[in-house]
C-alpha cells in the first residue's frame, strides 16, 4: 500500500500476527495491499520491486533491517528505506477483551502513520581520536592493560602505586607515576593535571625508579582507561564518551574495556542533542543568578555557568534531555529530534488510532534502548502491550516536557505513561516537576489528574506489563488539537489553552506548584522606590518601564518565574506567585507601581520619582560632605542639567573660570547706529548700559 508517495510493505511474520489488510488500508486511506508472510526470505522480490518504484519505502519489520539494507546495497538501490516495528509493539499481543482486535488494527495503522512522518535530523559534530590513550591505575594490572593496547593504540600508563611492577624489557609503553588532580574534556579532547608526576628511569633494574616528581603537570589524550578503583574523574562518568572506568579487580570487565577501546580511533559523528539560545536564557543578569534549572539537573556535568548565560559542552552532553524539559524559556531546546517533529509524530499516532476506531488511547513514551528491550520481552514472553497502549520512542525519556504530554491529551489521549530506566535515575530529574505542573492544570480544568500521568521507573518486564494491563485509564480528554508553532512557551501555551477549550471547568486562573515556569510577581508599593533595577534585570521582557513617568509595568504571559527581579531588588519588595492565567490580561501590560514624577526645584522639569528623591535626600543631606552646607542639599532635588549648572556656579568651584566677555556681533553695531552713540561712548559701554 502507498501513503503520501511512500511504499509500505507489511508482513505477518510467518502468520504469527493477525492483520486485517482491508481495515489497515481503510484506516490509512490507502489502496489495499497484500500482506506478506515471508518478506525477508521467499518474498524478497516484493522488496526489490518496491525499491524500483522511485519513492521511499517503509518496511514494517525491524528484526531483519540489516538484511534488507544489505540486499538494497547489493542491487545498488539508492531508494531511502525506513523501518518500524508493528510485531512487538502490536501484533504479538493476546487479546483479552472484546474490542481488542479493533484496537489492534487501529494501533497497527497508527504505528505505520507515525513511521511515515519525516523528522528533520539533528546537526552533527565531528570528533577526531588519534588513539592516544592514558591508562591510569596501580601496579602491574595497569601496566599489563597498557601493553595489550599498544598494538592498536598509543597508550601511556600513569601509575598511582608502582611498587609491584616489573620494568619491561622493551619500552613499548611510556611509564609515569603520579595522581590526577583534575580532568576535563571528552573523547578526542581530554586534559589531565597530574601531581607527583615523574617518568620512569630507563636504568630501572630490580624495581621501577622515577625521576624528580613535580606537581601541576598537564597532558592531553584522546581516551582514558581508569583502573584506579577510586573516585571517578568526572561527573556522570558512565556518560562521558572516551572515559572507561573499570573495577581493577574484575578481569572480565577489563577485557571488555580493552576490546571496546581499540575501536575508538578515527573520526566519529556525534549528534548535537541540544540547541541553545543565549538571547532568551534566564540564568542571570549583572552577576545575579536567576534560573539554574538546566545546571541543576544535568547528570553529565555538561552545563556550566558562563556569567549571565550558560555554556553547554556538546562533547560531554549525552542527550538525556533534562535541560530541555525544565528550561522555562526554551533557551535549551532538544534537537534529537526537534520539538515540532516529536509533536507531529505524536499527532499522527493518536489521531490515526482514533480515526481507525480505536478507544481509550494511552501514549507510552519510552527511550530507544531500555524501552524497546522491555516491550520486546513483554511481547515474547508475556501478554504483550495492551491493545490501546501506543508506544512512542524518543531518544531519551528525560526529554519529555509538559508541552509534549499536554499535546498528547489535546489529541484525545486518556493517559500518558513515561517508561524510565532505574539504572539511569539521575537522567530523569526533570520529569517529576513536569508531572506536578500538568497535574495541577488537569485538576484545575476538571479533567482530573488521577491516573492521567504515570512515570514507571522499572527494569522488570513483568512488573511493567502488570502496571500497563492493570491500570484503568480515565475518560479520554476530548480531542481538540492546536497549532504547534513557535517557541517552547508558545507551543506549551497553545496546548494548555486547547485543553481548556474542552474542559468541564473553565477557570480564569489556576494556582501552580512553585517550580512552574508560569506566574506573576507582586510589588510592595510602600517599600518600592521605583529604582527600576527589576526592569533591567528581567531576561524575558516581562517587566517594562515608562519613559514618560516613574512606572513598573508587567506582562504575565512572558514571566518565567526565574526570580531575577526579586534577587536584584535592593528593597526586597518583590514576591513571585506561580499560576496560569487564561485571560487576555496575561498578554496585556499591567501597572505594578507608579508615582508622579518629581519636579526639578530649579527648572521644573520632571525627573525620577518623589519617593526616590526623598529617600536619597534623607540618606545624603547633612550626612555627606558634598551636601553638608546650607542649601547644598537642594542639588539632590535638581535634574541632571541643573545639578551641573548649580555646581559650576558655586564660588568654591575649583574648576570655575573668569567670566567671558560678550561677543559683539553685527546686530549690535546696527542697533547702536539706530539708537545713536554720542561722543566718545564706546560700543562696549553702550551694550553694557543696555
Amino acid at each position: 500500500m502507498d501513503i503520501a508517495g511512500r511504499r509500505i510493505l507489511v508482513c505477518n511474520c510467518e502468520k504469527s500476527m493477525e492483520i486485517d489488510a482491508d481495515a489497515l488500508a481503510k484506516a490509512l486511506a490507502a489502496k489495499p495491499g497484500a500482506i506478506k508472510t515471508h518478506l525477508c526470505r521467499t518474498e524478497i522480490e516484493s522488496f526489490q520491486t518496491a525499491l524500483s518504484g522511485g519513492g521511499p519505502v517503509l518496511v514494517a519489520c525491524t528484526q531483519e533491517a540489516a538484511l534488507f539494507r544489505e540486499f538494497a546495497e547489493e542491487i545498488g538501490s539508492q531508494t531511502p528505506v525506513t523501518f518500524t516495528n508493528i510485531r512487538e509493539n502490536a501484533g504479538w499481543m493476546k487479546p483479552q477483551a472484546r474490542g481488542d482486535k479493533t484496537n489492534l488494527n487501529a494501533k497497527m495503522a497508527a504505528l505505520l502513520a507515525e513511521a511515515c512522518v519525516s523528522v528533520k535530523p539533528a546537526r552533527q559534530r565531528t570528533i577526531t581520536s588519534g588513539g592516544i590513550c592514558l591508562v591510569y591505575g596501580a601496579g602491574q594490572i595497569a601496566l599489563d592493560a597498557a601493553q595489550k593496547l599498544s598494538h592498536r593504540l598509543s597508550p601511556s600508563v600513569l601509575l598511582t602505586d608502582p611498587r609491584d611492577i616489573v620494568p619491561p624489557a622493551t619500552g613499548e609503553v611510556p611509564i609515569y607515576t603520579g595522581r590526577i588532580n583534575r580532568a576535563a574534556g571528552s573523547l578526542g579532547a581530554f586534559e589531565v593535571v597530574v601531581d607527583g608526576y615523574a617518568p620512569m628511569m630507563p636504568s630501572s633494574r630490580d624495581g621501577a625508579q622515577f625521576l624528580m616528581a613535580r606537581d601541576g603537570a598537564s597532558a592531553q589524550c584522546d581516551l582514558i582507561l581508569d583502573l584506579s578503583g577510586g573516585t571517578p574523574l568526572f561527573t556522570g562518568a558512565d556518560k562521558r564518551d572516551g572515559y572507561f572506568r573499570v573495577d581493577p579487580g574484575n578481569p572480565v570487565a577489563i577485557a571488555e574495556a580493552l576490546f571496546e577501546l581499540v575501536d575508538y580511533v578515527g573520526e566519529f559523528e556525534k549528534p548535537i542533542y541540544v540547541d541553545y539560545s543565549a538571547d532568551i536564557c534566564a540564568h542571570g543578569r549583572s552577576g545575579k543568578t536567576g534560573c539554574s534549572n538546566c545546571i541543576d539537573v544535568c547528570p553529565a556535568g555538561a552545563i556550566t555557568s558562563a556569567g549571565d548565560t550558560v555554556a553547554i559542552d556538546n562533547g560531554i552532553c549525552g542527550g538525556c534531555g533534562n535541560c530541555s524539559a525544565v528550561c522555562p524559556t526554551g533557551a535549551a531546546s532538544y534537537a534529537y529530534p526537534p520539538r515540532n517533529g516529536s509533536i507531529e509524530r505524536l499527532r499522527a499516532l493518536v489521531s490515526t488510532y482514533l480515526k481507525a476506531g480505536g478507544s481509550d488511547p494511552v501514549v507510552l513514551f519510552h527511550d530507544e534502548s531500555h524501552g524497546n528491550e522491555i516491550i520486546a520481552a513483554i511481547a515474547r514472553f508475556g501478554r504483550g502491550l495492551p491493545a490501546n497502549v501506543l508506544p512512542l520512542s524518543v531518544f531519551a525519556s528525560g526529554s519529555v516536557g509538559h508541552e509534549l504530554i499536554a499535546a498528547a491529551f489535546t489529541e484525545g489521549a486518556a493517559r500518558a505513561v513515561i517508561l524510565t530506566d532505574p539504572r539511569k535515575a539521575d537522567d530523569y530529574a526533570g520529569l517529576a516537576p513536569q508531572k506536578e505542573l500538568l497535574d495541577a492544570l488537569l485538576d484545575g480544568l476538571g479533567h482530573g489528574s488521577a491516573g492521567r500521568i504515570e512515570i514507571i521507573c522499572e527494569a522488570d518486564p513483568d512488573k511493567v506489563e502488570a502496571r500497563l494491563h492493570e491500570a484503568k485509564p480515565p475518560k479520554p480528554v476530548p480531542a481538540r488539537g492546536f497549532a504547534a508553532v513557535g517557541s517552547k512557551r508558545e507551543v506549551a501555551r497553545a496546548a494548555i489553552n486547547a485543553l481548556r477549550e474542552t474542559a468541564p471547568q473553565k477557570p480564569d486562573c489556576i494556582a501552580l506548584p512553585a517550580s512552574a515556569p508560569y506566574g506573576r510577581i507582586s510589588i510592595d508599593t510602600e517599600g518600592c522606590t521605583l529604582c527600576l533595577a527589576c526592569v533591567s534585570a528581567c531576561p524575558a521582557g516581562a517587566l517594562h518601564d515608562n519613559p514618560e513617568k516613574p512606572q513598573v509595568r508587567f506582562q504575565e504571559q512572558a514571566c518565567v518565574q526565574c526570580g531575577l527581579c526579586a534577587a536584584t531588588c535592593p528593597e526586597k519588595v518583590i514576591t513571585l506567585e506561580a499560576r496560569y492565567d487564561f485571560t487576555n490580561a496575561a498578554f496585556e501590560q499591567s501597572i505594578l507601581n507608579e508615582e508622579e514624577p518629581f519636579a526639578c526645584v530649579r527648572c521644573g522639569k520632571p525627573f525620577g520619582s518623589a519617593k526616590t528623591v526623598k529617600r536619597i535626600s534623607e540618606q545624603l543631606a547633612g550626612k555627606h560632605w558634598m551636601y553638608a552646607g546650607d542649601g547644598e542639599a537642594n542639588v539632590i532635588e535638581m535634574c541632571d542639567e541643573c545639578r551641573v549648572l548649580t555646581m559650576s556656579e558655586r564660588a568654591d568651584n575649583p574648576f570655575a573660570a573668569g567670566s567671558r566677555p560678550r561677543t559683539i556681533t553685527t546686530e549690535d553695531y546696527l542697533k547702536a547706529r539706530e539708537e545713536g552713540v554720542e561722543g566718545d561712548l564706546s560700543l562696549e559701554d553702550f551694550l553694557k548700559d543696555g
